[in-house]
């Protein structure tokens, strides 16, 4: 089996993507890969640290206001549609996989003139004009959120969940004890907003300490790099009895996030399918500043589902959280919330792809 893949900007777009591959490769042994990417955009960091021949095109994306650079955008549409093209032809995919960003819209353009079968991924519950627009043109949707199917056309739309999900189950758990120096009898709580950090979750936190004086968790909070160094300032003259454990930065995540108790994260569609499909109680405070404000609506659907807490940015702080986690963990609510998130995960994303996949090359 020869598979394209393309998706970049965020890890949102690039994971899913990687996390296909992994699976593909765990079934089909033999089979072949090309990600085709950026060179200025995440995914050129990101996938030359797998085992993945990566090519890339130039592309940017429209201004929703009237602009001259929209001009240059459309002209670079049709140069990468047409390096896409050429890329295409020399690999002879079996299936082209899109799954987000703007790199993904004249690659996946292309594979689809060419005839070649063609699935995009939507992992938000409210898709963004990338996909709305291939939608058109490709053989399937696969999507994330039940919210997404009314965007797309009924007849090409399957859900199969996140392929991140799958993989984050495959992970081995681990021992926070011997690796953080967590107490193993106290329950822990992932503090984490995202590989950049998010500052009203590091303030909410800070502040919420000394309220917490009844050690009903621990935490271990990662901060991303730009934060790491102020946050550890001020942690340390803060008085408490809690148990903090802070880093920059956690690689292997998905060990990290089958071993904790609770979350409290923004609201990412690769972090809620990770989430849900371990079964995790989550408070979510989705990020205000991303497109059509697409992760309040995937925070809602678990919020829905009594698998999560959502509180908006600019409606929280400290005694919210402290209030909130004291909630979590009292009576019986850790556990429903639990079994919630599990019901709303979908741990065989990867096994669901595939098969759309084996049935496209077969029709």
């Amino acid at each position: 089996m020869k598979v394209l893949l393309t998706g970049g900007g965020t890890g949102g777009h690039i994971y899913p993507a990687l996390a296909l591959a992994n699976e593909i490769k765990r079934q089909y042994p033999d089979a072949h890969f090309l990600y085709i990417g950026t060179s200025n955009g995440l995914e050129a960091n990101i996938v030359p640290n797998h085992p993945l021949p990566f090519e890339t095109i130039e592309i940017s994306g429209f201004k929703r206001k009237l602009s001259f650079e929209n001009v240059k955008t459309i002209k670079r549409f049709l140069t990468g549609t047409k390096r896409a093209k050429s890329l295409i032809r020399s690999f002879q995919p079996d299936v082209a996989i899109g799954t987000g960003g703007y790199v993904a819209g004249p690659v996946m353009y292309a594979a689809a003139k060419l005839n070649v079968p063609t699935i995009i991924h939507e992992q938000n519950s409210v898709p963004g004009l990338t996909n709305k627009f291939l939608s058109r043109y490709v053989d399937r949707v696969a999507t994330c959120f039940d919210e997404a199917t009314n965007y797309f056309p009924k007849e090409k739309t399957v859900y199969t969940g996140n392929p991140r999900a799958q993989e984050a189950l495959r992970a081995d758990n681990v021992d926070l004890q011997n690796e953080y120096g967590l107490d193993a009898n106290v329950p822990t709580v992932l503090i984490v907003g995202g590989s950049r950090g998010a500052r009203p979750i590091h303030e909410a936190f800070l502040e919420a300490l000394p309220q917490l004086k009844d050690k009903i968790c621990q935490f271990l909070y990662v901060t991303g790099d730009v934060h790491y160094d102020k946050v550890k300032e001020q942690l340390e003259t803060i008085e408490t009895n809690q148990h903090v454990v802070i880093r920059p930065f956690i690689s292997d995540m998905p060990s990290v996030l089958k071993s904790v108790d609770a979350i409290v994260s923004r609201a990412g569609a690769t972090t809620l399918s990770e989430i849900t499909a371990i079964g995790i109680p989550s408070i979510l405070i989705p990020s205000p500043y991303v497109t059509n404000n697409h992760q309040e609506h995937n925070a809602r659907a678990l919020e829905k589902a009594g698998a999560a807490i959502v509180r908006k940015e600019n409606e929280w702080g400290s005694e919210q959280l402290a209030s909130d986690l004291r909630n979590i963990f009292d009576g019986e609510t850790q556990s429903n919330m639990k079994l919630a998130a599990q019901k709303a995960g979908t741990p065989d994303a990867s096994d669901r792809f595939i098969k759309v996949i084996q049935t496209l090359i077969k029709e």
